[in-house]
């Protein structure tokens, strides 16, 4: 008797003892793919015909900051926008710059989107396009906001050149969202629009979806438990990504503000409106904002600097052909002589390459990046010297 008493406590405590453990991640890097022991490159090479672009470039008479740079395909023009300011990340005097190539080679001079405002400041929140008209996402930062967080207004343009007024974006119930967007929506097969934004109050990570063409309203909040973390004001997933496994499960990916040097994953069966509490993968990465997606092929694909510390050096894609197993990674940017010198002092500025994103344009899956935190660079790679 005893011993089938003792064997119905274990019995009763084991579901509670399962339910503690954490999670599997729901995708994989192959642990050998990188090695830390040749920090320039990991050991890794570039694709063949890998090419790299300046936009902008730091300048003595210039602006000797930029970051959050973002690229979109639109009328046969390539348009990159991003933050701007004269030394300093998030100055009193930031702005939100714009740029176009029609080759991805050659750029316009910068151009205007949001001009620094008095009461905070306005920095890059992405691109969307239906093909018909080009919206610009802008993130609002009010200097009068106690905890610090913020929204997201838009301007659009169907020339690329002449632009509306700022106006807000606008939530399911037709009330301006309360949140800045990540700068990374991703268009599904049946034509919803997935996202993220970091919401009010502070800065909390949630999914978000609309079926509006323009996405510009309609945005609904997805259901996804956060992490717990020590700040109240932030949560622990920051700046998320996402790309689809090949069995159509959606995977958001996101920065660890707990200094993991992992990548967080969660995952939606339903198509974003429901997502699973994020959990750690053995992905490596340097605590910063990243870009996945996928290849017209299917492929999935990580951008990010997969580092064991802060390094952002090098800038890496790593590819997997069912968003599962991630087995094969490229160089975009190694260390050494192919990273030009930090030339300018400044606010949270550092050596590296920070904060990529990606898109595909004419054959060429482009990314943009800020290298050093003051030259708006791009690297393209020719998607079918990429799939998987």
């Amino acid at each position: 008797m005893r011993k089938i008493v003792c064997y119905l406590s274990l019995s009763l405590l084991s579901p509670l003892l399962f339910a503690s453990q954490p999670q599997p991640a729901p995708f994989q890097v192959n642990p050998a793919l990188f090695k830390h022991s040749q920090p320039e490159t990991l050991g890794l090479a570039f694709a063949k015909g890998t090419e790299t672009f300046t936009v902008y470039k730091a300048q003595n008479n210039g602006d000797k900051y930029t970051n959050g740079a973002v690229l979109i395909g639109f009328k046969g023009k390539l348009y990159a926008q991003w933050q701007s300011s004269s030394q300093d990340e998030d100055a009193e005097d930031t702005w939100l710059a714009y740029s176009y190539s029609k080759n991805g080679e050659t750029w316009s001079k910068p151009m205007v989107l949001a001009d620094k405002w008095d009461d905070g400041i306005r920095t890059s929140g992405g691109w969307w396009t239906d093909g018909e008209t080009l919206v610009a996402y802008i993130n609002v930062w009010p200097k009068n906001l106690t905890p610090k967080g913020g929204h997201t207004e838009y301007r659009s343009s169907t020339d690329g050149v002449h632009w509306s007024k700022a106006k807000p974006v606008l939530d399911n119930n037709g009330k301006a969202v309360k949140g800045v967007f990540e700068q990374d929506p991703h268009k599904l097969d049946n034509g919803l629009i997935v996202n993220a934004m970091h919401r009010q109050p502070g800065v909390i990570v949630t999914p978000i979806y609309t079926e509006d063409p323009l996405g510009i309203a309609g945005w609904t909040t997805g259901k996804m438990e956060n992490l717990p973390y020590k700040s109240a004001d932030i949560s622990r997933e920051l700046e998320p990504s996402l790309f689809v496994q090949n069995n159509g499960t959606l995977t958001m990916i996101f920065r660890d503000q707990a200094s993991s040097f992992k990548i967080l994953a969660s995952v939606s069966e339903d198509k974003g409106k429901t997502w699973s509490t994020p959990t750690l993968s053995n992905m490596p990465d340097s605590r910063s904002k990243k870009s996945a997606g996928n290849l017209p092929d299917g492929t999935a694909y990580i951008i990010n600097n997969p580092t064991t510390d802060k390094t952002r050096i090098p800038l890496v894609i790593t590819l997997s052909k069912d968003g599962k197993y991630f087995d094969k990674a490229f160089l975009l940017r190694a260390g050494g002589k192919d990273l030009q010198p930090l030339r300018y002092e400044g606010k949270y500025k550092r050596a590296g390459y920070s904060y990529p994103k990606a898109t595909l344009w004419k054959d060429y899956l482009y990314v943009s990046y800020a290298s050093n935190k003051e030259d708006v660079e791009i690297t393209r790679v020719p998607v079918k010297n990429l799939s998987h």
